[in-house]
């Protein structure tokens, strides 16, 4: 394609991304900013949507009973979650992965798939959520989340698209490059970093390192996302968001960067403080 091919190409693209990337930042932001109820109801909806079209990509039949009794699922898990009883939201989900997978009909492999479905929403909300929860630092914990994997996002997406170069993980995810990886994750270690020092009021080394594994982790999950959609042979999870596919289309690195992110926290600090675990060192 010649450059003013590629340039014109672009600039579709993102006429077509950025009207719908505002709007949903702008929700994500306001939820985080309200915390509480509201924050857990976005992030409930994110699974739901998240859900449904994973049911729809593994091809789970039948697909109503399936989905609907996953998404009852999810609001009873949400529910636990809202009254701090993050035991039962857990064991809620797993069960719920066990009893959609003998819902669905067909084979093992249908069933193995239709089950992990709804591990796989489970880390839409759970990991975010607890984070949140931390009085001191869960709003800024969860800022700096959005700052890692957007950056990585919009640096990798820019990298990509200017520089190219050898693919990735050609097989997987063939649009994915080398140039774009290395670019998304020095913009998201740079932005985990200043969240980090803002929250923190001091800078530690140990900001760039995390940022660095999370930006990283972030990307194994774009590239996991891929995979599963690859595997199906479906090029979106869905057509729900203008320019961005499905919901997991678009939050497929952040579960998996807000898992990581979680676990360290809960590593460093443990249960009662995992936000603070994550920034202060």
């Amino acid at each position: 394609m010649s450059e003013a091919g590629s340039s014109s190409s672009m600039a579709s693209d993102l006429k077509r991304r950025v009207p719908s990337a505002i709007a949903m930042i702008a929700l994500a932001l306001g939820a985080t900013w309200y915390g509480g109820i509201p924050f857990l109801f976005f992030w409930t909806i994110a699974a739901l949507a998240v859900w449904y079209e994973w049911a729809t990509i593994v091809g789970a039949e039948p697909r109503t009973n399936v989905v609907a009794s996953g998404a009852v699922v999810i609001v009873a898990a949400a529910i636990f979650l809202g009254m701090g009883m993050t035991g039962a939201a857990a064991a809620t989900m797993f069960l719920g992965a066990l009893g959609c997978g003998f819902l669905a009909n067909g084979n093992e492999r249908t069933q193995m798939w239709t089950g992990a479905g709804m591990l796989y929403a489970a880390l839409v909300f759970i990991p975010v959520v607890l984070l949140r929860a931390d009085v001191k630092f869960g709003f800024f914990a969860v800022i700096w989340l959005y700052a890692v994997v957007w950056l990585t996002d919009i640096g990798g997406y820019f990298f990509g698209r200017f520089i190219g170069g050898k693919k990735l993980a050609p097989v997987l995810s063939p649009k994915k490059t080398w140039s774009g990886a290395i670019g998304g994750t020095f913009f998201g270690v740079l932005g985990g970093a200043m969240v980090a020092t803002l929250a923190d009021a001091r800078f530690a080394f140990m900001s760039i390192v995390i940022a660095l594994l999370v930006s990283v982790f972030s990307q194994a999950g774009d590239i996991f996302e891929s995979f599963v959609k690859r595997k199906f042979g479906k090029k979106d999870a869905s057509g729900i968001l203008p320019g961005h596919g499905g919901v997991m289309d678009r939050i497929d690195g952040f579960l998996a960067a807000a898992t990581l992110a979680l676990l360290i926290g809960l590593i460093h600090r443990g249960a009662s403080a995992p936000a603070m675990g994550l920034l202060q060192w």
